[in-house]
Parts: C-alpha cells; sequence; structure tokens
C-alpha cells in the first residue's frame, strides 16, 4: 500500500508544480485596444495617443523592463488611469502584448 500512496503522492506533486499557462498577447492586444488607446500608442497603426503617457513600444524598450511586474502594476488602482478592473489573466496577457512591443 506504501508504494501506491508514494506514488499518488508523486503524481499530485507534479500536477501542482506544473507550469502556468503562458500569457496570451494577441488577447492582450484586443484588450490594449478597447481600453488602453485613449492615452497610450498600442501599435503602429495607431496614429496617436497622448503626449502625457509612454507608448506601449518604449514601455517594452525600457531597460529593466519586466513583463511580470508589469502585470502586477496593472492590477493595481491608479490615479491617472482609468480603473479598468482586470482580472490576472486579462492583466498577464496585456503585459504579454506590451512585451512584443519592444524595438529593436
Amino acid at each position: 500500500m506504501r508504494p501506491l500512496t508514494f506514488g499518488l503522492s508523486l503524481l499530485l506533486l507534479a500536477g501542482a508544480s506544473a507550469p502556468s499557462f503562458a500569457a496570451d498577447a494577441t488577447n492582450g492586444e484586443t484588450l490594449a485596444k478597447r481600453w488602453c488607446t485613449s492615452c497610450h500608442v498600442v501599435s503602429e497603426d495607431q496614429s496617436r495617443g497622448t503626449d502625457l503617457v509612454a507608448s506601449f513600444a518604449s514601455i517594452a524598450s525600457r531597460p529593466g523592463f519586466d513583463q511580470d511586474k508589469l502585470a502586477t502594476f496593472l492590477l493595481e488602482p491608479h490615479p491617472k488611469m482609468s480603473s479598468m478592473a482586470l482580472s490576472r489573466i486579462e492583466a498577464q496577457n496585456i503585459a504579454a502584448y506590451i512585451a512584443e512591443q519592444k524595438r529593436p
């Protein structure tokens, strides 16, 4: 009985430590175009946002840019940003989309 219990325990641990699904940058683009275009330039085909905030490309190109930190930042209320009430997955998707905008 002990080998069976041990084997099941290993299976459960392996499942618990499985990597999470990757963020969906395509969905992030859709969300960004819905929520962010009034202030940010979110893609190359957008003609303008506002001069007061950085474009997604410039955000992604900053030294030390961290996609996970950005996703966490998007979840917190910000006085200068409208309250979007994003889910964790939506914030991760937008952060993944912004990461794709990095300039070479």
